[in-house]
This record gives C-alpha cells, structure tokens and sequence, in this order.
C-alpha cells in the first residue's frame, strides 16, 4: 500500500485511479502536454459524498424538516469542511501539479484540496463500490456530525470560528477553562478560546461546554483575528481587549 492508501484504510485495485484523482489540472496546462487530471473524478465524488451524507442525515435526524437537513449537509460538505478532511490525511502532499501552482500555495490551498479530496472519493467509488466509501467517509467525519448532534444548527459558534480560521491557516482554534468557581452541583466556569498566540474571546457557562461556546461566539462578535493597521503602517492581529475594537 501507498502512504496515502495507509491513512485512509483503502488499497486501490486500480492504481491508475489514484493518480488520476492526485493530478492538478495545472499540471497538463503548464507541460502544454496531455494529462489526465482529477476534475471528472471531481464531478463523481461530489455526487457521492453528497448521496452518503444525505441518508446519513435522513436516518440520524428523523424529525428534521428537509431545510434542516439541507443546512447540516451544506455544511458536511462545504469547501471548508472538506479541505479540512484533506488536510487530516495530508492529501496535499501527494497531489501532481504543476510548479506555478505549487509555488502559489497550491498544496494548501483551499479549492485544490477540497476538488482533489472529492476526486479521491470518486476514484474509490468507481474502485470498490459505496461500502468502503462510506465507512471512511463517515469515520472522517464523525466529530462534525456530532457537533450537529450536540449543537443547533444556528447556534453554532465554535463550528463557524472553526470554519472562519481554518480558511486562514489549518491550524484550529484551542479552548481552556480559566478559571471555576462554585460548589459541585453548581459550578460556574470561564473558558478562553485561543488562535495563533492571541486570545480571540472568553465565557461564561454553567458547565464547560457551554463556557466554550460563551467563548466562540465572543470571539465571533470582536473578529480578534483580523489585521489592524498600526501607526508605522505594520499589520498585527488584535489583542481582545484592544482600544482598535
């Protein structure tokens, strides 16, 4: 098995699949040479994901309204959504392509990686059917159903931050309890949400997952993470707190 095979538990029968679904279309533009490349597979493996999505959602949510259900799939599959799953199995460093793209930040960019993470999920499909699609599709993206599970679809302020940051950087926002006060049965907790060494937001809750989100939807009200220009003309991020808000 390939590296990439390992990661995501599937050994391709046709190999020829695989490359086609980690080919960049940028590569056969700038050779001026015919490649196959991975829009085709592309087409397919939005239709799939979508399809698996779909009767997940149907099943796991019986009483949800179809716009409900058509949110929460939106947000399965969003370019965000899937980037992130391409970044979990570090898809972007066994894509083709070629060196303008490349050195543009191709590799990390959010559209290559989304297209070529649909693409992979095309390859599989036509390689060995829905079944071992659908267990690594859902295995992957298991803590964001739960989050639906757990959070109402408009009241989710740690999964919009999340969504926010990670078309900045990969790197996810961290969560910590500052400080709790209060007897066992009643306790209050202050929670603090961090990004890049900065404090983007703080609050309060009656457990630790409320204090979370008190804090995800303060730092969605400051927007911390934007550039602020300084007097000299530099750009820094804003502290919370800082007289710029």
């Amino acid at each position: 098995m390939t590296p990439l095979e390992k990661r995501i538990g599937y050994k391709f029968r046709n190999a020829l699949l695989l490359a086609e679904a980690l080919t960049h279309p940028s590569l056969s533009y700038e050779t001026q040479r015919h490649h196959f490349d991975n829009q085709r597979l592309e087409f397919l493996g939005d239709a799939v994901l979508q399809l698996i999505f779909t009767e997940h959602l149907f099943n796991l949510f019986p009483t949800c309204a179809e716009g409900h259900l058509t949110k929460m799939r939106a947000r399965l599959v969003s370019r965000e959504g899937l980037k992130i799953h391409a970044l979990s199995i570090g898809l972007g460093d066994y894509l083709m392509m070629g060196k303008g793209e490349e050195s543009s930040g191709g590799r990390v960019r959010a559209s290559a990686l989304a297209d070529a993470f649909e693409a992979l999920i095309g390859a599989m499909y036509l390689d060995g059917g829905i079944d071992p699609v659908k267990n690594f599709v859902l295995a992957e993206a298991a803590p964001d159903v739960e989050n639906l599970r757990l959070e109402p679809m408009d009241v989710n302020p740690k999964g919009r931050l999340q969504e926010i940051l990670q078309a900045l950087t990969p790197k996810s926002p961290s969560y910590s309890i500052a400080s709790h006060w209060g007897p066992e049965h009643q306790k209050t907790f202050i929670a603090v949400v961090e990004w890049n060494g900065v404090e983007l937001g703080r609050g309060e809750g009656r457990s630790k997952k409320e204090a979370h989100m008190a804090a995800a939807l303060n730092a969605l009200q400051r927007e911390s993470w934007k550039p602020v220009k300084k007097s000299a003309g530099e750009e820094t991020t804003a502290k919370v707190g800082d007289s710029s808000e």
